[in-house]
């Protein structure tokens, strides 16, 4: 039986989008319906909204979720009716070619459920942000996208470890495997960025160095953990970063706003044999010109963090047990919260860089 909800769906690419009604059908094996508590507004679904993404327009935007199984379909013995989730927009399959060799956060088939999701007025067949879609009432997901988590975490800090909170920390983690008593350094201090400061700091790091051209977004940094700040529209980052680690530069650098000016500044700000991780996620016009003998001499790695290299049914109980011991500092990460119909004017508010994040609370 299909149900009735509401969701922000985005039928152009450039134009606002707008909060309609949707039928949104039972789930079918494997899949759940879950009622959404909360979502993230993550700048990946700005890039969707603006069309950089695709265009499977209509969008039914949103992927940071969390909320109740209302119903599950055939076969689904986890999660049950009643558990509290966090939606991921990759649930490994268990059989691809990476799955299948230990490496499932490498899944080629992630998971999905089959289009349920439909716009009132006319009928058409709605495409969910990764797989996902959250700025809605309920929506519907295969079942290993939904995560049983503790009710400890409150709705609006659990959906941002459905994708900011959990890229930034894993990409620190996993990705770049960040030693107890390095040098860090981040270039972009929005969700992710500050993300990965607090990645930095779980692993120890002794100096953490963070690097943007926003003064709002540097005090963010402060709070999170940064011992240090560069502002860099005033100075030369790089070599900043130098002077700040003895010449040397830092064992890892990350680069979480997606430009090849930064990415090369990034790459430069390491030591030798350093890592820098990309995270950012760069437009299809976008193009770096490398110096090879540079790069090469420099030694290290340049690494690609998708999704923080994490592993849902794992990470996201850890993380929530991080948060309730006090190690995590979610609250700080939500900016505001706002309704439903006001996601177009917090995507206006992310572009001008004044939250941190943004959280769609729906009433119970």
């Amino acid at each position: 039986m299909s149900t009735t909800a509401q969701g922000v769906i985005s039928r152009r690419a450039g134009a606002p989008a707008e909060l309609e009604e949707i039928t949104v059908e039972a789930p079918g094996p494997g899949e759940v319906q879950v009622r959404i508590q909360a979502s993230g507004v993550c700048h990946t679904d700005l890039h969707y909204k603006l069309g950089n993404v695709g265009d499977d327009f209509p969008y039914l935007l949103g992927h940071e979720g969390a909320g109740i199984i209302e119903a599950v379909g055939e076969g689904v013995t986890t999660p049950a009716v009643g558990d509290y989730v966090i939606l991921a927009w990759r649930a490994p399959c268990g059989y691809c070619r990476f799955c299948s060799i230990g490496q499932p956060h490498l899944c080629s088939a992630s998971l999905n459920a089959a289009p349920r999701m439909f716009a009132k007025k006319d009928g058409k067949q709605l495409s969910q942000a990764l797989g996902v879609g959250t700025f809605c009432t309920r929506t519907v997901v295969a079942a290993r996208q939904a995560i049983p988590v503790s009710r400890d975490c409150p709705p609006a800090q659990a959906c941002l470890i459905g994708c900011g909170v959990m890229t930034g920390i894993g990409a620190a983690l996993y990705t770049a495997s960040v030693h107890r008593g390095s040098t860090v350094a981040v270039y972009g201090c929005g969700g992710v960025g500050c993300s990965v400061i607090m990645g930095a700091r779980l692993a120890n790091a002794r100096k953490i160095i963070a690097v943007d051209i926003a003064d709002n977004k540097l005090d963010w940094a402060r709070e999170f953990g940064a011992t240090d700040v560069v502002d860099a529209s005033k100075t030369d980052p790089v070599e900043a970063i130098k002077e700040l680690t003895d010449g040397n530069g830092v064992d890892y650098s990350f680069e979480a706003v997606g430009r090849p000016d930064t990415l090369l500044q990034a790459l430069w700000s390491r030591d030798l044999a350093g890592t820098c991780v990309l995270i950012g996620v760069p437009d299809q016009a976008m193009k770096m010109e490398l110096p090879m003998l540079k790069f090469f001499g420099l030694g290290g790695a340049l690494k690609v963090s998708w999704y923080g290299d994490c592993l849902p049914s794992r990470d996201f109980p850890m993380l929530v047990d991080w948060y309730r011991e006090g190690k995590l500092d979610l609250d700080r990460v939500v900016t505001r919260l706002i309704d439903l119909k006001d996601t177009e004017a917090a995507f206006e508010e992310m572009q001008r860089g004044e939250v941190l994040r943004s959280v769609v609370q729906f009433p119970d």
